[in-house]
């Protein structure tokens, strides 16, 4: 008598797949596929429309080095150096004061609040409400704040001010998901072997999620650096150049495309798509210096 391990093994036999299946397949491939098309048309329609319009005033010797203070509506020549240095300001104070409030309340979102918290309910429903607050909202609240309540003058810093209240929860987000995706298992073998829970998240858990969370903040930054509301509310538009975050016009790359709006000429019209393109190569460059410092990053923390 032969037990049932003597017995041959029987090959299992594989049924081809169905027309049904394969049509199925072709169908959802063929729909998405348009579907991708239809999105990158319009896409590659307006950075061409910018680069074609915008590339003869970035090609001017002048662009980078000069401003448009002294120039009439008319006269040609001038350059984008004001704007430029007036946006990178911005930016760089809302990303200081943006990225670690918004790395730290994703933290404790993660790590430190469980289901029951009320504190991270709160925080939670208030991220979200964030979220969805309008630009323009976003500057009028500072506008009642900081200028008609403290008695601050329209500024720089108020502006940066307003993009912080639009950038946070993006970061808050963008960190929140990352942070989420990093094993269990990283956290239980580092408790194990006696590490403390602030040294774990340190040392093991934000270099795992390092990549996205700087992916994340930049995209953030790359969004709130294009708003125009905060600039018309919170400061005004300055044809020169102005380092002082605290006081007097400044001039922007979006506030030089709403200055020009109403500059009937050919050089007005060159100053708004080489700003609009100006801006465009900014984020572009904020965008591929994430996904070079999230590889080091990642190769770091190997």
């Amino acid at each position: 008598m032969t037990s049932t391990l003597d017995q041959p093994i029987k090959t299992t036999t594989f049924q081809g797949v169905g027309l049904r299946r394969r049509l199925s397949n072709i169908t959802a491939t063929v729909l998405v596929s348009l579907a991708v098309l239809v999105a990158l048309v319009p896409l590659v329609w307006v950075l061409v429309t910018v680069i074609a319009k915008g590339l003869p005033a970035l090609t001017s010797s002048t662009w980078f080095t000069h401003s448009l203070s002294g120039l009439t509506a008319s006269s040609q020549g001038g350059g984008i150096y004001h704007a430029l240095v007036g946006t990178l300001l911005q930016g760089l104070v809302c990303a200081v004061i943006s990225i670690p409030l918004g790395v730290f309340v994703a933290i404790y979102l993660v790590e430190y609040a469980d289901r029951k918290s009320r504190l991270g309910r709160v925080t939670t429903f208030m991220v979200d409400i964030l979220s969805g607050v309008p630009s323009i909202v976003a500057a009028l609240f500072i506008f009642a704040l900081w200028v008609a309540t403290f008695g601050m003058p329209k500024s720089g810093f108020a502006v940066a001010l307003a993009l912080v209240l639009l950038m946070v929860p993006v970061v808050v987000r963008s960190t929140e998901e990352m942070l989420r995706i990093v094993p269990q298992d990283l956290r239980e073998a580092s408790y194990a072997l006696g590490v403390p829970k602030w040294k774990t998240i340190a040392r093991i858990v934000l270099p795992t999620a390092a990549p996205g969370i700087i992916t994340g903040i930049m995209l953030a930054l790359a969004r709130v650096m294009g708003e125009t509301a905060p600039l018309l509310i919170l400061v005004g538009y300055a044809p020169f150049i102005n380092f002082n975050l605290f006081g007097g016009e400044m001039g922007t790359l979006p506030g030089v495309m709403v200055s020009e709006m109403n500059n009937p000429t050919q050089a007005g019209a060159d100053r708004i798509w080489g700003a609009a393109l100006t801006l465009i190569l900014v984020i572009a460059v904020l965008n591929i210096a994430a996904k070079v410092i999230g590889r080091f990053s990642q190769v770091r923390s190997k």
